[in-house]
């Protein structure tokens, strides 16, 4: 039996990945990615921060989305058998401007990302998406304006609103 430590080593992709290529599920001008990347040792409390920080600031954050065509964005959290801690996070995004550190979000987000996680991103190979039609077509369409899709004046209005005949 081998009393080594389990290790999960972290291999990066180059800056000038292009990324993976997307499966036919995922609609064309969306890119669906799941990347992890590790927290540094010791920098568990500032992820902590980093998070509470986006919660606190989440309209902020929520606003700075329709520039990066940024559908939706989710980040984990998970701990390895061998004690590391890492951040998964999970994107639809559409052709936007990605993170903008010009914004004060977007530089306090970048700030935290160079302090608490390791330099660059492992990226995970994408193979299949489903989603319900009416919430794909709404996807695409933010993920190519940064705008919700136009209201349907053929849709019936709302029973429980007092203008509703």
């Amino acid at each position: 039996m081998d009393s080594q430590q389990p290790y999960t080593p972290f291999r990066p992709e180059p800056r000038d990945f292009p990324g993976h290529p997307m499966p036919f599920s995922v609609p064309e001008g969306l890119r669906l990615e799941l990347s992890r990347s590790r927290i540094r040792e010791g920098q568990e409390d500032g992820f902590d921060e980093w998070i509470q920080v986006l919660h606190e600031r989440y309209d902020e954050a929520l606003e700075s989305i329709p520039a990066e065509r940024a559908v939706f964005e989710a980040t984990f959290r998970h701990r390895e058998a061998d004690g590391s801690m890492w951040i998964y996070h999970l994107s639809l995004m559409g052709p936007g401007t990605g993170l903008d550190e010009q914004l004060p979000i977007g530089a306090t987000h970048a700030a935290y990302s160079r302090q608490v996680k390791e330099p660059g991103w492992e990226e995970l190979e994408p193979m299949f998406m489903l989603t319900p039609e009416h919430l794909l077509d709404a996807m695409v369409h933010f993920g190519a304006t940064g705008q919700p899709p136009p209201k349907d004046p053929a849709e019936p209005s709302d029973p429980t609103d007092p203008a509703h005949t």
